[in-house]
């Protein structure tokens, strides 16, 4: 089911031409013909929100009321997904069963593949539980080798005010889409992990580390800095859809854990992903404007802050 993407793996591969295309320096996303970029289609919410115990449920529910996984997924797709899986502690990875309803979605779409993409250890995926559910699925997890910079395509970001050039894996680019599936949680510089956050993930390791300059949990300008970086790398990728976990969330001691667990019970999806993550920020009785990653990507205009401007439709699973 797994394997690792070493260099030979990458020549073997064609990955100049792939899912998306190069636009303002940004990656466009989805591919022309594939998915769509925005949830403005009347009669659907722009954000989605499902409370209930059961995750599956919850979660179809939710991309149900967006219109349905056929709005995002085209047939015959090659779909990327991304879930966190950082910590095995409650509260700090993507629930299993968030994972299988997107990939049974997917494939009742019609998609030809589904892809889980990391830089993680396979071990991280095993003890979360995400590993089995993946096989159990049919898709396939595809772990790229977090220190090979040549399996890193570099984008320039014309428009980023510190991030000047993102380093993202090009393995995504032999995908038509990408379903962002994070948990919402705590972390230990801007206090909030989210869909934005989550990008991270596609980004080369060395690079993320850069964000991370100083005293980034304490000083000002240190957070300041975590928080424009982050909104910069979101300039480069375009989730068709983020499906955020927000059912058990760590409210402390993020983003590994263990902390102090808050129970929303709550699957939150949306394409726009400041929308999202401002929603996701409320569960925490914050708003998106006290979270500078979100304001700044409110500034780089890739979403509405304003959860008054926003269509929000909430149910019980």
């Amino acid at each position: 089911m797994d394997r690792k993407l070493k260099r030979r793996d990458f020549i073997k591969k064609s990955v100049g031409t792939g899912a998306v295309a190069l636009i303002g320096g940004g990656l466009a996303w989805p591919r022309p013909g594939t998915g769509l970029s925005s949830s403005g289609k009347p009669g659907h919410p722009d954000v989605a929100v499902v409370k209930g115990e059961d995750c599956l449920a919850s979660t179809r529910r939710a991309v149900a009321l967006l219109g349905g996984i056929e709005r995002f997924v085209p047939k015959n797709a090659r779909v990327a997904i991304l879930p966190n899986t950082q910590s095995a502690h409650p509260g700090t990875f993507t629930k299993p069963d968030i994972v299988r309803a997107v990939i049974r979605m997917c494939k009742q779409a019609g998609a030809s593949e589904v892809n889980c993409l990391s830089w993680l250890p396979e071990k991280f995926w095993v003890a979360t539980g995400l590993a089995a559910v993946l096989k159990e699925e049919g898709a396939e997890l595809k772990i790229v080798d977090l220190k090979a910079e040549a399996l890193f395509k570099p984008v320039a970001l014309p428009k980023g005010k510190i991030l000047r050039e993102a380093m993202i894996m090009k393995e995504l680019f032999n995908n038509d889409c990408l379903i962002n599936l994070p948990i919402t949680k705590d972390h230990a510089g801007n206090k909030f992990t989210g869909a934005m956050k989550n990008m991270m993930a596609l980004n080369f390791a060395q690079v993320n580390r850069t964000f991370h300059s100083g005293d980034f949990k304490t000083q000002p300008d240190d957070i300041d800095r975590l928080d424009q970086c982050i909104a910069d790398l979101n300039l480069a990728i375009k989730p068709v859809l983020s499906v955020v976990d927000a059912t058990e969330i760590i409210t402390t001691n993020g983003p590994f854990g263990p902390g102090e667990l808050a129970r929303p019970r709550k699957v939150v999806a949306g394409v726009d992903r400041i929308a999202v993550d401002s929603y996701c920020a409320s569960l925490r009785g914050l708003k998106g404007e006290d979270i500078l990653m979100i304001r700044k990507g409110h500034e780089h205009g890739l979403g509405e802050i304003d959860l008054n401007k926003v269509r929000i439709q909430e149910v019980a699973a």
